[in-house]
């Protein structure tokens, strides 16, 4: 047999290029590797990886044929058996997880397979936090065994959880049952930082096997597309069609889209609080599919609109997106997962722009420091912040645009020349922004949010002090009166919550009380339709009120 580095690095890179040639040259090589033996673990985790990136991107049915199959049997392969140990935490099926899960994950796991979740307790930094919240884990009638013996925490554990569940699986329903306000359970849990293990089971969370059915596969003949695009171009002429989908398919996608973060070590609460109700699927006819999920009312910001996108290749999750909008701009988060890096994640973005655009009405677009690689080792590796500059991305920054103009220079002199990581982390220290019409200040990224919350504390410290709940409920009477709202039944639970929310900021508003009627009903509108079914209709009601546009950004300067 040919060498096998050989053949998994010609898979490797013929792995974007498509058509009957490379079809027939992949089919051969799969075929080939799937009977070896691989000798070194990380030769067997890139086979696992390619394989992966060949079903989002098939030339053929064969090949789509080939690649699925061999991942299907790939937890049967002697050399993966032989390597399971070293490939924990790769996300591959059969192999183990350790992750230190937030509490919304970490419950949202032990719902599913409570038999599969474990303490690692090697790893547990600071057990004594759990050591001191143990009293309210048992019952009050084992208070005197808790007073009286000083047993180890992991004893204390084993003694208090049946013989049929596992440690991890007690812990975290014992917090589940606790009668504390759900944000007080969720930062008493997250203060322990307790290590979890997810062993591997049928229906356990793993990369190998995740695939939504979005439709007819789209077969690749030609080289993946991985030129930049002209962006404004990109937003503005990108064709796309938008199918709500019912709330039992909705829930399936979001599952998914949690299934996804959990063997790459990620919680995203925008999916772990999606909702149902409010998921629509993004088709632009090639295989992409972006699967777009709103946020229970309850669980929303403030002021912004935020949605999360999976990211969707024939079916295949490639990625995953954050948004959120105010003021006709966006602030945008752009993943992709390592295994399809190097693919179309530029064509992909333009797509994402246009959609965001079309959803929001956003005309100007902004990226945030983390994104770029401020402190996030991951983003520099991955060249995150040149990856948005050559697409067309500025800094407004003028520290940043002088360290640029630096690195540009020097580039000029060498072309080999590379920028430092301390010079990389220090150019992703402020937002870069993209316009497709005249810069303006007020986009995401430069208001002041913390400015608007600031006026709406500080009015309900005049009005109420300690007695915020009271104070709260003031407001939304006085909103109500002043915003000609006569009553609030019929409305559902996420608009009387919104409404409760807005109000101390909408009558902090400069002026309000002088705006004319048309206005102030537009602005009752607007609150409602904070915790209305989708936030993406809050989000187009704002940006036309003109009016109040002007009074926030006047709360956000002063």
């Amino acid at each position: 047999m040919p060498d096998l580095a050989r053949l998994l690095k010609d898979l490797e890179d013929k792995r974007t290029i498509c058509g009957p040639d490379a079809a027939r040259d992949k089919l051969a090589v799969i075929a080939a590797l799937g009977r070896a033996r691989f000798p070194r673990v990380e030769q067997v985790l890139r086979f696992h990886e390619v394989l992966c990136f060949i079903r989002a991107y098939p030339d053929s049915c064969a090949v789509l044929r080939a690649a699925e199959s061999a991942l299907r049997r790939f937890e049967q392969r002697p050399d993966f058996r032989r390597h399971r140990a070293a490939l924990a935490d790769t996300g591959i099926a059969g192999t183990d997880l350790y992750f230190r899960f937030y509490w919304l994950t970490a419950s949202w796991a032990v719902n599913r397979w409570p038999g599969a979740l474990e303490i690692d307790w090697e790893q547990f930094d600071q057990p004594d936090k759990l050591e001191e919240v143990l009293h309210l884990l048992a019952t009050y009638t084992e208070s005197p065994a808790l007073d009286t013996f000083a047993l180890p925490v992991r004893e204390w554990i084993d003694q208090l959880k049946s013989p049929r569940e596992t440690d991890a699986s007690f812990v975290i329903r014992r917090f589940q049952r606790m009668k504390v306000d759900p944000a007080v359970r969720e930062q008493m849990y997250d203060a322990i930082d307790i290590p979890l293990v997810l062993r591997p089971g049928k229906t356990t969370p793993n990369r190998t096997r995740e695939r939504w059915a979005t439709g007819p596969i789209v077969h690749r003949n030609r080289p993946l597309d991985t030129a930049r695009p002209n962006l404004p171009e990109a937003i503005t002429g990108t064709r796309m069609s938008v199918r709500p989908v019912g709330p039992s398919q909705g829930r399936q996608l979001i599952e998914l889209a949690n299934r996804c973060m959990v063997p790459r070590h990620r919680d995203l609460c925008a999916f772990l609080h999606a909702d149902e109700r409010d998921v629509r699927l993004v088709d632009f006819g090639d295989g992409l599919v972006f699967a777009c999920m709103g946020v229970r009312p309850q669980h929303r910001l403030m002021l912004e609109a935020v949605y999360a996108f999976l990211t969707l290749n024939n079916g295949v999750p490639i990625g995953y997106v954050l948004s959120s909008a105010f003021f006709n701009s966006a602030e945008v988060a752009y993943n992709v997962f390592e295994t399809f890096r190097g693919g179309e994640a530029a064509r992909n973005y333009g797509r994402l722009l246009a959609m965001v655009h079309r959803f929001f009405g956003a005309d100007s677009f902004a990226v945030d420091p983390y994104q770029l690689g401020h402190d996030n080792a991951e983003g520099q590796a991955s060249g995150a912040w040149w990856f948005y500059y050559k697409l067309g991305f500025r800094p407004r920054d003028p520290h940043v645009k002088k360290l640029v103009r630096e690195e540009l220079a020097a580039m000029k002199r060498d072309p080999k020349h590379r920028t430092a990581p301390k010079r990389l982390n220090e150019m992703a220290g402020a937002y870069m922004f993209l316009h497709l019409g005249p810069r303006r200040p007020d986009v995401l990224g430069e208001i002041s949010l913390g400015n608007i919350g600031l006026r709406a504390s500080a009015l309900l410290a005049r009005r109420g002090g300690s007695d915020r709940e009271g104070a709260l409920a003031q407001c939304a009477d006085e909103a109500a009166h002043l915003l000609g709202v006569r009553s609030r039944r019929g409305w559902s639970a996420g608009e009387r919550e919104a409404w409760m929310r807005w109000s101390p900021l909408a009558l902090a508003l400069p002026g309000v009380k002088r705006w004319n009627s048309a206005d102030r009903r537009a602005l009752g509108e607007v609150m409602r339709a904070k915790g209305a079914r989708r936030e993406s209709d809050y989000v187009r009601l704002f940006d036309r009120h003109t009016r109040l546009r002007s009074a926030l950004l006047r709360l956000a300067r002063d």
